[in-house]
């Protein structure tokens, strides 16, 4: 299986797929593909890479990935034993070049401006869900109807961005494999003390190649990456960890001392440690 570019199984003539994902991980090999992918969460939780930055997922959560954004999902085993991800996948042209340029199907332009950083869906969770709990027992007609009405209702909702840059460009194989691999390894070793020298040697570059090559890649340096991936983490034992010190947790996600943590975890979420553990 390849990693980048990811092909949906489909035949020619179908139009819109649905896809059950029930594993107990998700696929978890960065990857991107030309269709547009509407996603509810019914179990699981984890990170999700959708270009340039780490997010969380969780159940219930209703995501959508625009056309060739490279993204990974990172299922949580701890978190839940199994994971079930329901899918809608469907391009621009899926129903014929010119339908979604009609003038009766104008408000989905926005749809389409917003699904290129991928988003987040923020309200009115239960009526796509209810759609999406439908469309197992559906004929086709009656799953692009709630296709349909999944897409008016996320139009309406309240949503945040999953990404702020998405390289433009699709991935050859190889780049697939190389950024997966820097992914796969910032991930799993974000506790430890990363070097330069080692995340260069899993991309199989030189330093300087390598920061070039993923800055152009992320709009970011992967020292920056890194440390949001660190704070992703923190958050997560912030919430479900309560008899770990703010110190600890610290030291746990690979920050060298607590007042560098601190400054870090406030220049991104907006609050301090202590103030986002308080919320739960």
């Amino acid at each position: 299986m390849k990693i980048l570019p990811f092909k949906i199984p489909k035949t020619e003539r179908e139009a819109l797929i649905y896809q059950e994902d029930i594993e107990r991980v998700f696929y978890d090999q960065l990857h991107q593909h030309e269709e547009i992918q509407i996603s509810y969460i019914m179990k699981g939780a984890g990170s999700l890479i959708v270009g340039d930055s780490i997010n969380d997922y969780k159940e219930d959560d209703i995501l959508v990935i625009g056309e060739n954004v490279p993204h990974v999902f990172r299922s949580n085993v701890e978190a839940s034993p199994e994971s079930v991800m329901l899918t809608l996948f469907f391009t621009k042209t899926s129903f014929g070049k010119d339908f979604f340029s009609l003038n009766d199907m104008s408000s989905v332009e926005d749809f389409f401006k917003e699904s290129e950083y991928g988003m987040k869906i923020l309200s009115n969770h239960k009526k796509i869900i209810h759609h999406f709990e439908k469309l197992k027992k559906q004929n086709k007609i009656q799953r692009i109807a709630s296709f349909l009405k999944i897409i008016n209702i996320i139009i309406s909702s309240e949503k945040t961005p999953l990404s702020s840059f998405v390289y433009k460009k699709k991935y050859t194989d190889d780049e697939g494999r190389r950024m997966s691999a820097v992914f796969e390894y910032a991930i799993e070793y974000y506790h430890q003390n990363i070097t330069l020298e080692e995340v260069a040697e899993k991309a199989n570059m030189s330093k300087n190649a390598f920061c070039r090559y993923f800055k152009k890649r992320t709009n970011k340096t992967f020292f920056q990456f890194l440390i949001e991936i660190r704070i992703e983490n923190a958050c997560k034992l912030l919430h479900h960890k309560k008899d770990l010190s703010i110190a600890s947790i610290s030291e746990l996600c690979g920050f060298q001392d607590i007042a560098n943590f601190n400054r870090k975890f406030k220049e991104l979420k907006g609050i301090s440690p202590s103030h986002y553990r308080a919320q739960f």
